[in-house]
């Protein structure tokens, strides 16, 4: 007899739609603590999403991921689209119940892979461009498998060569038929190696997406009621440029269509990590206070505290999962890799003071085994552990902010985690 799932995802709250009310506030900074609210449930910032790109957080179960402490998951909707298929997953009843997650769901817009598939760079915080400036770059080996038009964007599936066409209308359609929370409007995602010339044309570009993509959003709202409201968030571009992110974030705050605006903001596109806070606090400041401010791919402890400080309610990154498949584990003081020779008789589990499913049941000694045998489980393991540390930091990141004491955690955590290179 087949067992039934170990947990469905329950029916949306009727009559509830998202929203985001601020709580506490650093006392000269612009860092807060807040409640975003979801038919699905609600969401304590600041909060790290946990991405599960494809519907499912690599080598975890959801059911782990709510045990964990992550609040809600973020997917993609270029890669949903491509496979299984948006109208797949809304036969399913939605992203959440496809997936067998319970609690909030976010879907990104597939601009960031309309730029990784168009110049074949996958990370751009903190991208290596001294002294280069080209409209045509592309990473060397590369491909260019996306082309960028005023109407949208032409790109070959990374799976099989096919052709397909993104515009912002389609993915705001994809994006309705996927069923998450919080939608993502559809931009362009421009490199650090673009010209300035090239960045004011994008950031026009992105508006006129928005624009249509926020007139898309209010047609398929009226087209599905009543199904449960889902949250349109703008993306805010302008690459390391004050004048250019300002007037996006301005713009976009202006932009209405029948009355309507964007429920929150995105903060996206090409950051030097040196100039992270800087650019963070320059958008911050120009969005709304009843907004939630999301930005789009950060993970390591400095950048968080950093990006919190200057405004941010709510990021999301792929990192800690990735780096757990390489046998990389973070713990309170610094990240080592836990498949490396000291590991190999080390009876202690990764950090002592964590309270992950992993560190209660396992040893660096069992891990390094099952990395070194190649066993799929040591992936299940070590993701849940950084999983669990990213949300557990932020946790403590928020009930300092409302306690009054996220300075004096933030030198106490950062010292403890960058003081040594050497893991114990």
């Amino acid at each position: 007899m087949r067992p039934e799932p170990f947990a469905l995802c329950p029916e949306p709250v009727e009559g509830r739609t998202s929203s985001f009310v601020p709580m506490a506030s650093l006392p000269g900074g612009l860092g807060r603590s807040g409640v975003i609210t979801t038919p699905h449930g609600t969401i304590r910032t600041p909060a790290f999403i946990a991405v599960g790109t494809k519907a499912t957080v690599k080598a975890v179960l959801p059911e782990s991921m709510a045990a964990l402490g992550a609040q809600a998951i973020l997917a993609n909707a270029y890669h949903l689209y491509l496979q299984p298929g948006p109208d797949v997953i809304e036969a399913a009843g939605g992203l959440g119940r496809f997936m067998n997650w319970p609690g909030p769901t976010f879907t990104d817009s597939g601009g960031f892979q309309v730029m990784s598939l168009g110049v074949g760079f996958k990370k751009i915080l903190a991208m290596n461009t001294d002294g280069l400036e080209d409209d045509d770059v592309i990473a060397e080996g590369k491909t260019r498998l996306a082309q960028v038009d005023e109407d949208g964007v032409t790109f070959t599936s990374h799976l099989d060569g096919s052709q397909h066409r993104f515009t912002p209308e389609i993915s705001m359609q994809i994006q309705h038929q996927l069923g998450a929370d919080i939608l993502f409007a559809f931009d362009e995602c421009t490199t650090l190696m673009n010209t300035r010339t090239y960045q004011e044309q994008s950031v026009a570009r992105t508006q006129r997406w928005a624009a249509r993509c926020l007139a898309e959003h209010v047609r398929l709202t009226r087209e599905r009621a009543p199904r449960p409201y889902q949250a349109l968030f703008a993306v805010v571009q302008g690459a390391q440029y004050e004048d250019l992110r300002r007037r996006a974030a301005r713009d976009l705050v202006s932009l209405t269509i029948d009355g309507s605006g964007f429920d929150g903001y995105g903060i996206g596109g090409a950051l030097e990590k040196e100039n992270l806070g800087t650019i963070v606090r320059w958008v911050s400041e120009e969005l709304p206070e009843d907004k939630t401010r999301h930005l789009l791919g950060i993970s390591e402890p400095d950048d968080i505290f950093t990006a919190i400080e200057n405004g941010v309610d709510a990021f999301d990154c792929v990192a800690p999962s990735r780096v757990a498949r390489n046998a990389a584990v973070y713990t309170g003081s610094g990240r080592f890799n836990v498949n490396a020779a000291p590991s190999r008789r080390n009876f202690a589990p990764i950090d002592e003071d964590c309270d992950c499913y992993t560190c209660a049941h396992y040893t660096q000694a069992y891990l390094h085994h099952l990395f070194k045998a190649r066993e799929m489980v040591a992936s299940t393991l070590c993701t849940i552990h950084n999983e669990r540390f990213v949300v557990r930091l932020v946790d403590d990141i928020r009930a300092s902010i409302e306690a009054g004491a996220f300075y004096d955690y933030r030198i106490d955590f950062l010292s403890r985690y960058y003081g040594s290179s050497l893991h114990r």
